[in-house]
């Protein structure tokens, strides 16, 4: 870990953000958090942008919400990067955003092995190309080691087609006199901890097939943020709004 990695771990530690204000109750911040990633577009538009050039304001977000979890405490990240619905958008957009991944992949990954993220990628990711499923397949193996914080990629995902490709799994694997419980075990990421926080941002308030099974008792925090507008402050509030809630599962 990097001597300013340390730094914001003893502050987190503390519960202060550097100006010593108060930040999250110690012990109140979630271990598993998803984020939907929304509002790139919109924020190159009202910047008079290219909507490429949202995107990498969006992957610059990203770097610093990532360091800020970590530092934060939290111990699964899922990012809900590209959908499999996203394949209909415009092919120049689409091209511009797997060449995004992949140089995102190859600039980031020595820095997050570093600081201790282990990183790991879901979704079907055979329909990408070979090229990004190697880099894909490097960071997922440079990094599984790592222990301070698991950052789950959510890469050609969609929360009906996990629940899909897992039902097919456990029909053919499991036998019809297995238990229900097993069922979650044939997830893209068995091991993934069902999410306690999702946080939407650029204030749409819909999940958007993402993490559909897992996230049955997440609480929602919806951030009227465009996504690359979104950093360390923002993350901050949204875990002390989680914080301050009551969660009860169903019960009185």
């Amino acid at each position: 870990m990097t001597l300013l990695s340390r730094l914001r771990a003893a502050r987190s530690a503390l519960g202060r953000r550097h100006d010593d204000r108060p930040m999250v109750p110690i012990g109140r911040v979630p271990r598993s958090v998803g984020i939907i990633m929304d509002g790139n577009g919109r924020w190159a538009q009202q910047h008079g942008l290219p909507v490429a050039a949202g995107h990498r304001a969006g992957a610059r977000a990203l770097r610093e919400v990532v360091r800020a979890a970590g530092d934060l405490g939290v111990q699964d990240l899922t990012v809900f990067s590209f959908s499999t619905e996203n394949w209909s958008r415009p092919s120049d957009e689409v091209d511009d955003l797997m060449g995004l991944f992949s140089d995102l992949i190859d600039r980031e990954v020595p820095d997050l092995h570093e600081e201790g993220v282990s990183i790991r990628f879901i979704g079907r990711l055979s329909a990408l190309d070979a090229p990004l499923l190697e880099k894909i397949a490097r960071a997922e193996s440079v990094t599984a080691g790592n222990t301070r914080m698991r950052l789950f990629i959510a890469m050609n995902y969609g929360g009906r087609a996990e629940i899909i490709d897992a039902a097919r799994r456990f029909a053919a694997e499991a036998g019809p006199d297995a238990p229900d419980s097993d069922f979650g075990s044939y997830m893209y990421a068995a091991d993934l901890r069902e999410p306690e926080l999702i946080i939407r941002t650029s204030g749409e308030q819909r999940l958007s097939n993402f993490l559909l099974w897992q996230s049955a008792y997440a609480e929602l925090v919806f951030s009227d943020q465009l996504w690359p507008d979104f950093g360390r402050d923002d993350l901050a509030a949204a875990f002390a709004d989680y914080a301050a809630r009551d969660r009860r599962f169903g019960k009185r």
